[in-house]
C-alpha cells in the first residue's frame, strides 16, 4: 500500500515541478516576446523616418547625376515591381494576381501616376527641394475641392480650411521669397501640383471600386507606369538625349552616378515597405507626428547638406506650409462612430471593426484546446524528467531540450504562454 502511495507522491511532485517550470518558462517568453516586439516598432519607426527624410534629397541627388527623368522613374518602378513580386513569392506580403482585366481597368490611374512622378522628378530637377516640400503641402487644398467636386465629400468643415489658408499662406510667403525663381521650375512644379491632386482624387476612386488590396495596388501602378516608359521616350526625347550621352561614352557606370541612382530606386520600395509596416504598428497619431518628423529632417538635411536652398523668410514660409499640413490632419481625423447611430454609420464602424479583425493576429483559445494543450506539456515534461536520471547534467538537457520545443512553438498562436501578451492595435 505504502509503495502505491509513493509513486503517486512522486507523480504530484513532478506535475508541480512541471506547472512551476511551465510559469518559469511562460514569464521567460513573455518578457523575450515583449522586448523583440518593441524592437520591432521602434526599427520599423526608424526606418520610415530614414527612408522618407531622406528619399527627397536622394531623388534630387540622383536627378542631378543622372539628369533623365523618365529613365530615372522608370528604374524606380522596375525596383517597386519587381520587389513586391519577390515578395510576394517569398511569402512575405500578400498582393492581388495579375489579371489583364483588372489591369486595363487600372491603366488610367497608372497614367495618373505615372505622371505625377514624371512631374515630381522634372520639379527635382529644375528647382530645390525646398519648393518641392511647398506645393506638395499645397496638394491638399486642391485635393478638399476635388473630392467634393468629384467624389461627393461634403464641404471641409471650418477648421480644414483655416488649416489649408495656412498652407496657402505659407506657400505665397515662400514664393515671393524665392530668389531662385525661374518660369521652368515653376511651371513644373503647377504641373506637379495639378497631377498629383488628380492622383489623389482618382486613386481614391480606384481604391474604393477596383478591389485591389495594398500590395495589390503598388504592382499595379508600378508595373503599368513602367510599361508607359516607351512612350515617355518619343514624346519628351530623352531617347536622343541617351543615344547621344551612349555616343559620347558617358560616365554612366561611374560609382558617382549608379549610388545616387539605386539609392533612390531602394528608398522608393522601402518607403512603402516601411510605411505600410509603420501604419500597422503605430497608432494613427503616431504616424502623423513621425510624418511632422521626416518633414523637418528633410528641411535640416537641406540646409546642411545642399547650397540650394530657401532664405530664412522662406523657410518660414516653410514652417507654415507644414504647420497647415499638421492642423489640416488634425481637423480631417473623424470621431469614432457610435454604434447606437445610423445605418451608414454603423455599417462603416462595422466595416472597420472586421478590418481590425482581419488584421489582428487570433491569440484567443478554445478552454478545452488550451487544458488539452497544458496536459500535452506536462507530460511531455514529466517524460522527460522519468527518462533523465536524477542528476543535474541531465535536468539541463532536459531544459534544453524543453525550451527548444517551446522555441519551435513561439510563434504558434496557440500556445498558452503568448495569451498574456497582446499586440499593439492596429489601426
Amino acid at each position: 500500500m505504502s509503495n502505491d502511495v509513493k509513486p503517486k507522491e512522486e507523480h504530484h511532485q513532478s506535475i508541480d515541478v512541471a506547472s512551476a517550470f511551465l510559469e518559469d518558462e511562460s514569464s521567460w517568453s513573455n518578457s523575450l516576446k515583449g522586448l523583440l516586439q518593441q524592437a520591432s516598432v521602434y526599427g520599423i519607426a526608424a526606418g520610415y523616418c530614414v527612408s522618407a527624410s531622406l528619399l527627397s534629397i536622394i531623388n534630387k541627388w540622383a536627378v542631378m547625376k543622372f539628369p533623365y527623368p523618365g529613365a530615372l522613374t522608370a528604374l524606380q518602378y522596375f525596383t517597386s515591381a519587381l520587389g513586391v513580386v519577390i515578395c510576394g513569392w517569398l511569402k512575405l506580403v500578400e498582393h492581388d494576381s495579375l489579371d489583364l482585366k483588372t489591369m486595363w481597368k487600372f491603366l488610367p490611374a497608372a497614367v495618373i501616376f505615372y505622371l505625377s512622378l514624371f512631374t515630381n522628378s522634372e520639379l527635382l530637377l529644375h528647382a530645390n527641394v525646398d519648393t518641392f516640400i511647398v506645393f506638395r503641402s499645397v496638394v491638399p487644398l486642391f485635393v478638399a475641392v476635388g473630392e467634393t467636386l468629384f467624389l461627393k465629400q461634403p464641404w471641409p468643415s471650418t477648421k480644414t480650411w483655416l488649416s489649408l489658408g495656412t498652407i496657402f499662406g505659407g506657400s505665397v510667403l515662400y514664393v515671393f521669397t524665392d530668389y531662385q525663381f525661374t518660369l521652368a521650375a515653376y511651371t513644373w512644379a503647377v504641373a506637379y501640383l495639378v497631377s498629383m491632386t488628380v492622383d489623389f482624387v482618382y486613386i481614391k476612386h480606384v481604391v474604393m471600386t477596383i478591389g485591389l488590396n495594398t500590395w495589390g495596388l503598388v504592382l499595379y501602378n508600378n508595373l503599368e507606369a513602367l510599361l508607359l516608359f516607351p512612350l515617355e521616350l518619343l514624346i519628351m526625347g530623352e531617347l536622343k538625349k541617351i543615344k547621344h550621352e551612349i555616343q559620347d561614352e558617358s560616365d554612366w557606370y561611374s560609382l558617382g552616378v549608379v549610388l545616387p541612382v539605386g539609392l533612390s530606386c531602394l528608398f522608393g520600395l522601402a518607403i512603402s515597405f516601411f510605411g505600410f509596416s509603420c501604419r500597422k504598428a503605430i497608432s494613427a497619431t503616431g504616424f502623423t507626428v513621425l510624418g511632422i518628423v521626416n518633414k523637418l529632417l528633410t528641411v535640416v538635411i537641406n540646409l546642411i547638406v545642399w547650397d540650394k536652398h530657401s532664405t530664412l523668410v522662406g523657410t518660414i514660409g516653410l514652417l507654415i506650409c507644414m504647420l497647415g499640413g499638421v492642423l489640416y490632419q488634425q481637423s480631417t481625423s473623424k470621431p469614432k462612430v457610435p454604434t447606437s447611430g445610423g445605418g451608414e454609420g454603423k455599417v462603416a464602424d462595422e466595416e472597420e471593426q472586421q478590418k481590425l479583425l482581419e488584421m489582428e493576429p487570433s491569440q484567443k483559445m478554445d478552454p478545452a484546446e488550451k487544458s488539452a494543450s497544458d496536459k500535452s506539456k506536462t507530460r511531455v515534461f514529466i517524460l522527460l524528467q522519468q527518462l533523465a536520471p536524477i542528476t543535474y547534467v541531465p535536468k539541463m538537457w532536459c531544459f534544453v531540450i524543453w525550451h527548444y520545443v517551446n522555441s519551435i512553438r513561439l510563434e504558434d498562436p496557440q500556445c498558452h504562454f503568448l495569451e498574456s501578451y497582446s499586440l499593439p492595435p492596429p489601426i
